[in-house]
């Protein structure tokens, strides 16, 4: 029984699947639900310059304040579920 969950795990790790270049040339939207020029968005830009520069990406950061932060929230919760919109909070 070991061995065959062995054999298993060995498996999968040689044939696994490769993942696709991401973000495959689509721009990443980092939303900060709060004003700019405050912390957030200044940790908000650091970490887009950062990742810009990893990934070779585009990054834009969106400031939606309002609400308590509840309407930057909304926008986020309301994106097209691909991993391209972030909150940063």
């Amino acid at each position: 029984m070991k061995k065959t969950i062995a054999l298993a795990a060995l498996a999968a790790l040689t044939f696994g699947a490769q993942a696709a270049d991401f973000p495959d040339g689509k721009t990443i939207t980092f939303v900060v639900p709060f004003a700019a020029g405050g912390p957030t968005d200044k940790v908000a830009r650091d970490l887009a310059e950062a990742m810009q520069k990893a990934l070779g990406a585009t990054i834009v950061v969106d400031n939606t304040a309002g609400a308590g932060s509840t309407i930057g929230n909304a926008k986020v919760a309301r994106a097209k579920n691909d991993g391209l919109t972030l909150l940063v909070t």
